[in-house]
């Protein structure tokens, strides 16, 4: 490991920095004149005062919030400000009719009096009020977080925000995980994007809060989605809000690890025209020597032969990043629009491996090399959307709606690997050698969908879909030749791979909906062909195969209550990076390999779901999902032939093994324990039973797994100034053949508003307690057992700003209903290094 010096004391230093700073903040504000506005909310048919309410204080002529709060257990309010009036007040809660007052004067104490509130036994709607939004909604099918209603979205990345949605959890590795589990599929605007075609932790890790509107937690899919994603569907919804003008906003970002990031993202409308878009670019790391240092190190411990392998070594990996998407909408008339929508993202990453591995049988050192491994990787996503949406004059609620996207996902590999200090690790037999891969998919889509009232309490969906495939991989691996010092490529380590994969399907479902109950149902048919080209070993089939996938869920809705349960069978296809052939040697000790053969993963859930909403919100989940043919990430020794040498290595793949059971509990809360104070609790806990069979062993595993995530944040009355301390905890994971470690986080954020919120200035400490993250992984099978502990930076410090201008009001008109191909599953993010912008 590396030797870390011992640093200077630099506290007094940052303490005196810290109030210089914000000192000078606090004397830029000018003093204003004071309002003060009371009153008290009662229920109008209990007569009774209605604690937690949400009071927006609007600005009359704009609409714009200037000040919120919630009422008191015996129903009062008071919100103190210095904006100049005329003002308005709004009132949200779950279960009542959301209520507009004007306030009559503009100085001094005002007082409303009595507020009345209608009960309504209809769930609460979107409302014009973005200071008064509720943060979390529960419907039939899903849980939507509104981001844009929790402050912290103005100074936090997506990933940051992600720790709060109920049933979502971040791990040690960044990796976002549904209900425990890495197995679900994220979706952009309700639609599959090539952003998230790999690594989505690195887009939304380097994106923005304030580009997102909402996310949504579908947890049981309807019929209309792709029958694929284990867990369940992440649909994270961008903005798109602007009136006749436009809104711009720019956020930028100075981290001690990450570097410099930037972002710019606007809204404009114009007559029948709207647009909205956002795009960033940034450093993916930018540590000491302009890389990100990972320290590994890694012991095998041989059974048979008393052998054991180790390997230490740091990693040094830097790059750059840019995405960028936009949302285009024309209204031809009030029954048809045509909308576009444009997705990209690109990433270029350096790395720099420096290795010492040994090899010892009975004490006795049997082999040993240096080894250094250089290489890029180039990754683009790209995706286009065009949709026509046609209404009907009979019923504006008939919506027909035609679809067409093309995505692509190329990824460029290249690995140089060269070994020095050699001991019984012969030239002749373990040259140098060079490693190329450039593999990806296209997709085109074609669907149709309908929907509208088949009854006044019934609705109907239908549709139907074609997704043509095409995953690809073309590898090969060179040899340098020890006499002529040329690289020559190795035909046996040459392919070309192309799997194309065609899906066709049908669907239809029925949403009834009552006083008091939602029930939705339906059924979706799909039939996949699937065949497979080798050019060294010509064209091979594999078998097509068809399911019926149904899923049914049902609400029954209290006055701030609810009860969900649902139940739907999902489909897990294995993506290219399970399936592609190539042979990843950048460790000549640890190869890995897809996995060709893969079938897909057939899933059965059951979902039970509380929600209330009388006091703050409180969801609880209880969930069990169950798999017999599950896809595994699975080790084990090799004996191969390199150049006429038998050497034993690690070869790590996928296959499908088993069972995969899964009982889980989920519980969010978020509180409001005064005007200025609030409270949020996400945690979950699971019990995994994992068993299946290979390489003629039997191997069963389970434990629990969890994670727990707290943030609190308290606004320091009119001054603008407002602190957030989020911490978290996971338990890591367990696999078939192991587990890895677990892992903490904790979060210290200062923010300070300026002209009237448009300006925010954020400081920001991440884990500040350790400068190292140590994470640890083992893997023990019947031949051998493995624990490898890497070591990355922890602790950074960021400065942010936040600026917005333009006039912001109504949304930009969207198609009901597009594209999202969410039927594949990605790759796991492997040890991505921890850390939030």
């Amino acid at each position: 490991m590396r030797h870390v010096p011992k640093q200077p004391n630099m506290r007094p230093l940052i303490l005196t920095l810290f109030c210089s700073l914000f000192s000078l903040l606090a004397f830029a504000q000018g003093p204003a004149q004071t309002v003060t506005i009371q009153g008290t909310v009662i229920d109008s048919s209990a007569s009774k005062p209605i604690s937690f309410v949400t009071v927006a204080l609007q600005n009359a002529k704009t609409h714009q919030a200037v000040k919120s709060s919630l009422t008191r257990d015996d129903g009062s309010f008071s919100l103190r400000t210095n904006s100049a009036g005329p003002f308005e007040l709004a009132l949200v809660f779950v279960g009542y009719k959301s209520k507009v007052i004007p306030v009559a004067g503009s100085a001094g104490d005002i007082s409303v009096g009595k507020i009345l509130l209608q009960p309504s036994s209809n769930q609460l709607q979107e409302v014009s009020v973005t200071a008064a939004k509720p943060l979390m909604k529960q419907e039939v099918d899903r849980i939507t977080y509104d981001i844009q209603a929790d402050p912290d979205s103005k100074q936090q990345t997506v990933l940051d925000m992600m720790r709060k949605v109920p049933l979502l959890s971040v791990d040690a590795n960044d990796n976002i995980l549904l209900k425990g589990s890495g197995n679900y599929k994220i979706l952009i605007n309700g639609r599959e994007s090539a952003l998230m075609a790999k690594n989505p932790s690195d887009i939304l890790r380097s994106m923005p809060a304030v580009n997102i509107d909402k996310i949504e937690v579908i947890t049981t899919p309807p019929a209309k989605y792709d029958a694929e994603g284990l867990a369940g569907i992440i649909n994270i919804i961008t903005k798109r809000s602007v009136d006749q003008g436009y809104n711009i906003g720019m956020f930028t970002r100075l981290n001690t690890v990450f570097g410099p990031g930037i972002n710019l993202n606007g809204t404009f409308k114009q007559g029948k025209f709207g647009m909205a878009f956002f795009g960033g670019v940034g450093r993916s790391f930018n540590s000491t020597g302009g890389s990100q240092p990972t320290d590994l190190a890694s012991t095998e411990n041989i059974f048979a032969t008393q052998t054991i392998i180790s390997q230490t070594g740091t990693t040094f990996q830097n790059g750059n990043f840019h995405y960028g998407g936009s949302e285009l909408s024309y209204e031809i008339d009030t029954l048809n629009l045509v909308t576009a929508s444009v997705n990209v993202f690109g990433e270029d990453l350096n790395l720099n491996n420096i290795q010492l591995s040994g090899t010892d049988s009975l004490n006795v050192v049997k082999q040993s090399y240096d080894w250094q491994n250089t290489g890029t990787t180039n990754t683009l996503g790209l995706d286009l959307a065009v949709n026509y949406q046609m209404g009907f004059k009979r019923s504006k609620d008939r919506l027909l709606t035609f679809s067409y996207k093309y995505s692509t996902a190329p990824n460029k590999q290249f690995n140089n690997n060269m070994f020095s200090d050699r001991l019984n690790y012969p030239t002749a037999f373990f040259p140098d050698y060079q490693q190329y891969n450039a593999a990806g998919n296209r997709d085109h889509t074609v669907q149709v969908d309908y929907a509208g009232p088949f009854t006044k309490q019934v609705e109907i969906e239908a549709g139907a879909k074609m997704i043509l495939r095409n995953n690809y991989s073309n590898f090969h691996v060179d040899d340098r030749d020890t006499a002529t010092q040329q690289y020559i490529t190795n035909s046996a380590l040459t392919n070309n791979f192309s799997y194309h994969q065609d899906i066709y399907s049908l669907y239809n479902s029925y949403q009834l909906k009552m006083d008091k109950w939602t029930g939705k149902a339906g059924l979706r048919l799909e039939y996949t062909a699937i065949s497979a080209d080798f050019i060294s070993a010509g064209v091979t089939t594999a078998p097509s195969y068809d399911n019926l996938i149904p899923s049914v869920s049902v609400q029954r809705s209290f006055t701030t209550s609810s009860i969900n349960l649902g139940f739907t069978q999902r489909i897990q296809r294995p993506g290219i990076f399970q399936l592609n052939p190539f042979v990843d040697r950048s460790n000549p000790a640890f190869i890995s390999t897809g996995n060709p053969g893969l079938r897909p993963e057939l899933d059965n859930t059951f979902d039970l779901t509380y929600s209330n909403f009388s006091k703050g919100s409180v969801n609880i989940d209880l969930s069990y999902a169950f798999s017999n043919n599950s896809i595994q990430n699975v080790s084990s020794l090799h004996v191969q032939d390199v150049n006429n040498k038998l050497d034993t290595v690690t070869y790590t793949t996928f296959e499908n093994l088993g069972t995969n059971k899964t009982l889980g509990l989920n519980i969010n809360t978020n509180l409001s324990l005064g005007k200025n104070f609030t409270l949020n609790l996400n945690g979950q806990i699971n019990h995994i039973w994992l068993s299946g069979t290979f390489n003629g062993s039997m191997y069963k595993n389970d434990g629990f797994t969890g994670s727990g995530f707290g943030s609190m944040r308290y606004k320091f009355g009119a001054s603008g100034f407002a602190f957030s301390f989020n911490a978290g905890y996971f338990s890591g994971n367990v696999n078939l053949q192991g587990r890895t470690a677990d892992f903490i986080f904790n979060q210290y954020l200062l923010t300070k508003d300026f002209f009237n919120k448009k300006l925010t200035i954020g400081l920001a400490a991440n884990n500040p307690y350790s400068k190292f993250y140590n994470f640890s992984s083992t893997i023990r099978t019947t031949d051998f057992y493995q624990v490898t502990n890497t070591q990355t930076y922890n602790r950074s410090f960021a400065l942010r700003l936040n600026y917005r201008f333009g006039k912001l009001k109504s949304d930009i008109k969207k198609n009901a209903h597009g594209i999202d191909n969410d039927d594949t599953k990605g790759k796991d993010n492997g040890n991505k290094p921890a850390g939030n912008q």
